[in-house]
């Protein structure tokens, strides 16, 4: 990636990490794009060079830590399936750089009540489902061409694809229900465990 991606890359970075912070700590409606612009540090038009919305903004977080899971899978060719798997989704989902420079502004109930409120809007269905669709498209790519299995035919990297999503999205849920929250990283190693003892790679032709 060359310094212009860079750049770029920690520019959605910052604007959807402002966008949850703020949405979480405020609330969907009372946060406007002027108050996310200047959080990240850039102006309104540069959050409208990006995004098109507010619930596009919160969704691309999610979505970019199911394309990073993708790349890291692509990168990852020697391992077993699903210990690669496992190794490229739990990094996606420590401190990052942008919630290490912002953090929020409330103390963990606070900020996992907020989360529940923010995770419940409307307004952010559409994206979110946009968001799951493209993901398993990419993970699904991803596990075709290290299986060497077609992905237009064949239904084991689409199977995989939709229980790695299906992972992360129960072990958040999990997380936002339990009190106090048990933390996202164990629930996703349990749950990829499970997943994995009854979905073996496939044999090679």
């Amino acid at each position: 990636m060359g310094l212009r991606e860079r750049k770029k890359a920690q520019t959605h970075a910052a604007l959807s990490w402002a966008a949850i912070r703020l949405t979480v700590e405020r609330g969907f409606d009372k946060v406007k794009v002027e108050d996310i612009a200047e959080a990240a540090g850039v102006s309104p038009r540069t959050f409208n060079n990006y995004f098109s919305s507010k619930a596009e903004a919160i969704a691309f977080r999610h979505l970019d830590r199911f394309l990073r899971i993708a790349e890291a899978l692509r990168e990852r060719p020697d391992e077993p399936l699903w210990d690669a798997i496992t190794d490229s989704v739990l990094p996606q989902f420590a401190a990052d750089a942008e919630s290490v420079a912002h953090p929020p502004a409330t103390d963990v109930a606070q900020w996992t009540a907020g989360v529940r409120v923010m995770v419940a809007e409307p307004a952010l269905r559409g994206e979110m489902l946009r968001a799951g669709a493209i993901a398993e498209a990419e993970i699904a790519a991803a596990i075709a061409e290290r299986t060497g299995g077609d992905l237009d035919q064949d239904l084991y990297p689409h199977l995989v694809a939709s229980a790695v999503v299906a992972a992360v999205h129960t072990a958040i849920a999990h997380h936002l229900r339990t009190d106090p929250p048990v933390p996202v990283g164990p629930l996703l190693t349990d749950a990829l465990a499970r997943f994995a003892a009854g979905l073996s790679t496939p044999s090679t032709p």
